[in-house]
């Protein structure tokens, strides 16, 4: 089977989404990227993820062209191939809908570097305005707020993005900013968060420089 290591760490992290509770039903979405062959493995539209099995992962090429699998495509593959064309350090994408990282999408806040953690995406997670689902529009915005410096961002009245050189990385991060966006949102509920400093930052930053390419 085409891409078979690739559409079995797709079940599996798709299962993980559910069970860890980064989203739930059929919400939320993810792929693996192989650049030796050009082609992505990426999650069925609207499955169970329980039920999901590796012949059902559907391989695309990063144009959007399909190659291998009979069921439909997740609607926001736009969101996952233009950082594989655009940026060769991502090999991975994954899409959650978590309370938390919701929670801010909806309210528009991008979070603020009030804990170290938020190196994961880089010196902030910034939040992009609302785009329909699924849209090109949609990916667009969400690849030019990352840009090459982060690894995640919230997406408008949607969810969250998290981007990385492996799925596990890439999961990681979804785990890791919506328990951010938790503490960011309680901070905020309290009156506010103590900003790092720029040169506390730039010492997270330079630890992770190597970590966040895993």
């Amino acid at each position: 089977m085409l891409l078979q290591e690739q559409r079995e760490l797709v079940v599996e992290y798709g299962r993980r989404l559910v069970s860890s509770g980064l989203t739930e039903g059929t919400f939320g979405n993810l792929s693996v990227f192989d650049r030796t062959q050009n082609l992505m493995a990426i999650s069925p539209s609207g499955m169970d993820y329980f039920r999901t099995n590796p012949e059902d992962v559907v391989v695309l090429t990063p144009e959007g062209t399909l190659v291998d699998g009979c069921r439909k495509p997740s609607s926001e593959y736009d969101l996952h191939r233009l950082f594989y064309l655009g940026r060769p350090d991502v090999d991975a994408v994954v899409h959650t809908h978590s309370t938390f990282a919701t929670v801010l999408s909806c309210l528009r806040w991008s979070i603020e570097p009030i804990h170290y953690l938020v190196a994961y995406s880089g010196r902030d997670v910034p939040c992009i305005p609302y785009y329909p689902f699924g849209s090109l529009e949609l990916a667009q915005a969400a690849y030019a707020a990352m840009g090459t410096e982060h690894n995640a961002c919230l997406l408008g009245s949607h969810g969250l993005l998290a981007v990385g050189g492996s799925l596990a990385f890439a999961f990681d991060t979804a785990q890791q900013i919506e328990f951010l966006a938790k503490v960011y949102y309680h901070a905020r509920m309290a009156g506010g968060g103590v900003k790092l400093t720029d040169a506390e930052l730039d010492a997270v930053l330079g630890k992770f420089q190597n970590y966040r390419k895993a």
